[in-house]
């Protein structure tokens, strides 16, 4: 095994490698994963020298730490944690660099719940169908981090990392907003849970994870009954199971579903549910056009 490794000393409540997903498979049922904030994992990879789309680290609520073989440089964003070399503070949200065989820990998310962490070079596991994410629904990827699992990082590219002071980055929300576009099949659903959707307040449940975020709330009314095909749905996709609380598809979601979609959450959105904390208040605004 070469130097350029980390050893995962404390691997946290579920520690995954992400990257920008693999997209384009959904024929084949494989979903596209990749970061649930996909902008703090782009800004991780910038503050150390990486491109975008290099693997890092997601943690969920209470980081992880690592010990690297050799030197290296590293930052964590996303959701704000105390981030320390062996045991000392260090700046988040900022390259730092690491010495060979120091423990680089991310600790518990003071708000929010993603961290991101992001070494030069990137996490090189081997890809799967063009990705090094893990994907928690189809098993794909690399599973999630264990203690003492050792993960091979790539060689540093051309330059230097980002001098910064500040990486100014959004907080965790205090309110969800989710502005959903209706359809396809928002005529299964009666006038009164339209505006349910578009006018109440929902909050987010503790079951929520990489697949959906999960509500919980008032319950829409189905204008139609029976059973729906099984049909395509999308990231972003707001599928109504029978209980009618509204789950929001994300990056690890189900290529298919059977249950009605009443509309799709815009993209820019998605990012902050990644960081919303369960009881977090969700409202959807329905928007006519994209």
């Amino acid at each position: 095994m070469t130097d350029r490794a980390l050893a995962v000393v404390r691997a946290g409540a579920l520690t995954t490698v992400q990257d920008g997903g693999r997209p384009g498979y959904a024929h084949l049922g494989v979903p596209r994963s990749g970061a649930l904030d996909a902008p703090a994992a782009a800004l991780a990879n910038r503050l150390v020298g990486n491109p975008a789309g290099a693997a890092v680290l997601e943690t969920t609520l209470d980081g992880c730490a690592v010990r690297p073989r050799s030197a290296v440089v590293a930052a964590v964003t996303g959701a704000p944690c105390p981030v320390t070399v062996n045991g000392r503070p260090v700046a988040w949200g900022a390259p730092v660099r690491v010495p060979a065989g120091a423990v680089l820990e991310a600790g518990a998310a003071v708000g929010g719940v993603r961290s991101y962490v992001a070494v030069l070079g990137g996490v090189a596991v081997e890809p799967v169908l063009g990705s090094r994410s893990t994907d928690l629904l189809s098993g794909l990827g690399p599973a999630p981090l264990t203690d003492g699992t050792v993960l091979p990082l790539g060689r540093p590219v051309a330059g230097q990392y980002a001098r910064v002071d500040v990486a100014p980055q959004p907080g965790p929300p205090t309110e969800l907003v989710l502005r959903v576009t209706l359809g396809p099949r928002d005529d299964w659903f009666t006038a009164e849970a339209l505006r349910t959707l578009g006018t109440r307040v929902y909050r987010v449940s503790p079951a929520s994870n990489r697949i959906g975020l999960r509500t919980e709330g008032p319950a829409l009314e189905r204008a139609r009954t029976g059973e729906l095909p099984s049909e395509g749905v999308v990231l972003g996709a707001v599928q109504v199971p029978p209980d009618g609380r509204p789950v929001v598809f994300l990056a690890d979601h189900p290529t298919t579903g059977g249950y009605p979609v009443v509309g799709v959450v815009r993209p820019a959105d998605l990012a902050p549910a990644a960081q919303a904390l369960p009881g977090t208040p969700v409202r959807f605004v329905v928007v006519r056009h994209r």
